[in-house]
């Protein structure tokens, strides 16, 4: 099946699934085409589908992925036990990488949102909003802040997804219970990841952006978090961190906690 093709049986498919999208078009080009792929996957609700459907949007997945490259950590220059990268959390070649996710733990609904909740389930499939929908249903409520759930990672080049609701910050400064809460996502994590002996994972900047934690305060505890973590747990499974970045600005703030610590 060629990549036109591939593209054009996953959104009929998908459009056909809502009687709202039949005044939908199609795009010509394979760049809209994926785009209009990812949008009705942000928007679908966790459902049974077709295993047919699942093969071909993995073989469509592992096409993107590759295109856009796998990093691995292990080639990455490293700090000791840490690594800094400035990147795509969906190339990276991990144990374990983490989600800043809502307390629903579905992903974004958002069509094309740029959060990272929306690019980690676009990269790894529909099936991660099935996990994570699996596991919500069974708890039946909302996941609480500072604590965390594991899932596959599907499509992804990290083997595991470790997703945690970070503290929304409503004022300009965060309180004493948000920094209490952001540190506890980050040691959830590694709770998560030590259970299931992962011997490396990825931090993404909880609940910096959309969730307003400033990002200065953020990367502290984030460091602190972590130094403490490994203090008390000497024994740890867990031999590489990667704090990842996007932003210039958490590119040189944390080059320099890292450099200091």
């Amino acid at each position: 099946m060629t990549q036109t093709k591939r593209l054009d049986y996953l959104i009929d498919i998908l459009l056909k699934e809502n009687d709202e999208y039949s005044g939908i078009s199609v795009p010509a080009s394979i760049v809209g085409k994926r785009r209009l792929m990812r949008a009705l996957m942000n928007l679908r609700h966790p459902k049974s589908i077709s295993k047919n459907f699942i093969v071909v949007q993995d073989e469509e997945l592992q096409c993107q992925l590759q295109a856009k490259g796998i990093v691995e950590y292990d080639k990455l220059p490293c700090r000791g036990r840490y690594v800094l990268w400035q990147g795509d959390i969906t190339r990276l070649k991990v144990d374990g990488i983490v989600n800043a996710a809502n307390s629903r733990m579905l992903g974004c609904f958002v069509p094309l949102h740029g959060c990272i909740d929306n690019a980690i389930h676009s990269a790894a499939g529909i099936q991660l909003r099935l996990a994570c929908n699996k596991i919500m249903s069974r708890k039946g409520t909302p996941q609480v802040t500072g604590t965390a759930i594991v899932t596959p990672g599907f499509n992804l080049p990290a083997k595991y997804v470790i997703h945690t609701v970070g503290p929304i910050v409503y004022g300009a400064i965060p309180t004493s219970e948000e920094i209490r809460l952001l540190s506890s996502c980050y040691r959830s994590c590694l709770d998560a990841a030590q259970e299931y002996r992962l011997t490396s994972i990825a931090f993404c900047c909880i609940s910096t952006g959309e969730f307003h934690f400033p990002n200065i305060e953020a990367a502290e505890i984030a460091v602190r978090t972590v130094e403490e973590y490994f203090a008390e747990h000497p024994d740890s499974t867990i031999k590489k961190v990667i704090f990842n970045v996007f932003k210039d600005k958490d590119q040189q703030i944390y080059s320099e906690l890292l450099r200091t610590d």
